[in-house]
């Protein structure tokens, strides 16, 4: 992870999805790295490679046999005195072979598709770990939308394309080549006419494949903007009602559907050109193979059984050529959907230089923050000092940058100017590793994965024993876990055991335990409670809180009243620092709202 872990309603597994800012996308790969990646998923398990092409070609020759024979028959027959036992041993060598052919290509589909699966597999993960390390900020800024539509759409696309297409393509070229080649080795006119009928196809594919990668790739993002606008109206439905924001919402809803439909149906226009030619191309073909070989059999240049045998080669180019070229809009998407996987790497920003922190002390210097480059900024030259150990509460009203400053404490985000550095090392500099081991960021949102209380622990301390994960439930009085029926290993999440608002903060402290980071920043993480269940989570905290530095985004100003220290935010500044006793009695800003605060309590 690269992002300290955040903890804050409860969540069963189902992302909240978030707007892309400003239509930012993740990056698509180019075409050079997608066929490496695909030369890669073809080559990195060279034994499934092997197998898969000798049965592959096994099978292509044993059905080479039936058209061949099929001439030597015809022959016989011509001959006016045709050997029988000949012809029986012709016919039941037909029979075999293609006996042989449909056992070998079964063998050979079931051997590329365990070779797909195995591929399918490692890109799988591959993808979940390139997801996994994307920053926090690049993922807000990207949207749920577009990752979702990667992590489903594209992900099974590709998947089908491995299993299905690519198996019945890999096959049909082989088989194409190995008829073709029969064709010219009985007669290389009749071979050379085979190939004139369907050359065709070459110019028709070349046109269709130089269009169809952009046609799909503008289909995929159509349908990351539609999933995205369409997921956020149903998850913002309260606030859509309650603003009367319906029309302008179907409106949004509409112009992603339309953009959606135009092209789905560019990338059908591609299909209806391909296919028909695909049609003609076959009966042209046999039509100018039996044109030429009549004349050929006619001038004695050619025997009637190598017409047919050619012939019956040429009918046979239909299959393979219809599985390739039936399959090679499959190939296209998944190209297409192969390049937005593979993009997902290049999301993020270089990997952190790292560092090592000289002490605990955490100094924001001069910071400026904008959330767009070139829009205004939200932070405006601020400048704090937090030392070791010190509880600091940040207040001020709404917008004030308080949890804008949170995440750059964190190092969710990185400062436009100034500096933001943990013993003299800036924190968005951190490997995540060291990152997560200083400081952990706790906002409003308690995240409950599907799994079983022992993973959503784990996700804190992958090698803590069950021992530690007790003792940390225990720190913040998570006593329900004994009451469960499998103890750590009962599922959570949807269809299975569900958390109330005070579990799922219990299970997030108790991260925040394991985790044992030496700054904990508190984003208004009671917020969402009610006041009940608010004060037991605080007395839960207490014990999280011992012994570190507590950085505070205060909602309750009970919470400031006992830091060591408040920091008053307005419009992006700092603009009183001391003491609760001290900012009383000054008079100010913080003075009028404590007595505000104090009045109505």
């Amino acid at each position: 992870m690269t992002a300290p872990p955040q903890t804050g309603p409860p969540h069963t597994g189902r992302p909240q999805t978030a707007p892309a800012q400003h239509g930012w996308r993740l990056p698509v790969a180019g075409r050079a790295e997608v066929r490496r990646a695909n030369w890669e998923l073809l080559t990195t398990d060279r034994r499934g490679t092997v197998l898969v092409l000798l049965t592959t070609g096994l099978a292509a020759a044993a059905g080479l046999a039936a058209p061949w024979l099929i001439g030597r028959i015809v022959n016989q027959v011509e001959g006016g005195h045709p050997d029988t036992s000949t012809v029986d041993l012709l016919a039941l060598a037909i029979v075999g072979f293609a006996v042989a052919h449909v056992l070998l290509t079964r063998f050979a589909h079931y051997l590329a598709h365990r070779f797909a699966e195995r591929a399918l597999a490692r890109l799988r993960e591959e993808f979940v770990d390139r997801t996994l390390a994307l920053p926090t900020s690049v993922v807000e800024r990207a949207g749920t939308g577009d990752l979702m539509a990667r992590t489903t759409a594209d992900i099974a696309t590709v998947g089908s394309a491995l299993t299905t297409a690519a198996p019945e393509v890999f096959v049909g070229l082989l088989q194409t080549a190995f008829i073709i080649a029969a064709t010219v080795v009985i007669n290389p006119l009749l071979g050379l006419s085979s190939l004139a009928g369907i050359s065709g196809l070459w110019f028709t594919a070349r046109w269709y494949l130089n269009r169809a990668r952009d046609g799909y790739l503008a289909e995929g993002a159509a349908n990351s903007e539609m999933s995205e606008t369409l997921a956020a109206t149903a998850d913002g439905a309260r606030t859509v009602e309650a603003f009367g924001l319906q029309r302008r919402r179907i409106a949004a809803g509409d112009e992603r559907v339309a953009d959606a439909h135009r092209t789905r149906v560019y990338t059908l226009f591609l299909r209806s050109v391909l296919f028909p030619q695909m049609d003609f191309s076959y009966v042209l073909s046999v039509g100018i193979v039996l044109t030429i070989g009549g004349v050929l059999y006619v001038n004695d240049l050619a025997t009637l059984g190598a017409v047919i045998s050619a012939g019956l080669y040429t009918m046979q180019l239909t299959d393979p050529l219809n599985r390739v070229l039936m399959w090679l809009e499959s190939l296209q998407r998944s190209t297409a959907s192969l390049a937005r996987i593979k993009g997902v790497a290049h999301a993020g920003t270089e990997p952190p230089p790292g560092g090592h922190p000289r002490d605990d002390r955490l100094q924001v210097t001069g910071v400026r923050y904008a959330y767009h480059a070139g829009h205004r900024d939200v932070l405006h030259g601020v400048d704090l000092d937090v030392r070791p150990g010190e509880r600091l509460a940040i207040v001020g009203p709404s917008g004030a940058g308080k949890s804008t400053l949170g995440r750059l404490l964190a190092g969710v985000d990185a400062p436009r100017a100034g500096a933001v550095t943990v013993g003299g090392v800036p924190v968005a500099d951190l490997a995540p590793d060291e990152l997560r081991r200083r400081i952990v960021l706790v906002t409003q949102e308690h995240h409950v994965f599907i799994g079983t209380v022992r993973d959503n622990l784990a996700i804190a301390a992958p090698g803590a024993t069950d021992r530690q994960l007790l003792e940390a439930l225990a720190t913040v009085d998570a006593d329900w876990v004994h009451t469960l029926p499998g103890g750590l290993d009962t599922d959570l999440g949807a269809g299975a055991t569900a958390l109330d608002a005070a579990q799922a903060q219990q299970l997030a402290l108790a991260r925040v335990v394991l985790a044992d980071p030496h700054t904990v920043i508190l984003d208004e993480a009671t917020a969402l409670l009610d006041p009940a269940t608010a004060r037991h989570a605080e007395r839960a905290m207490g014990a999280v809180l011992a012994g570190r530095t507590v950085i505070a985004i205060a909602h309750r100003l009970h919470t400031a009243h006992y830091a060591d220290r408040v920091a008053v935010m307005a419009d992006g500044r700092i603009t009183e620092l001391g003491s609760h006793d001290e900012l009383v009695e000054a008079g100010g800003a913080y003075a009028g709202l404590w007595r505000s605060w104090h009045g109505a309590h």
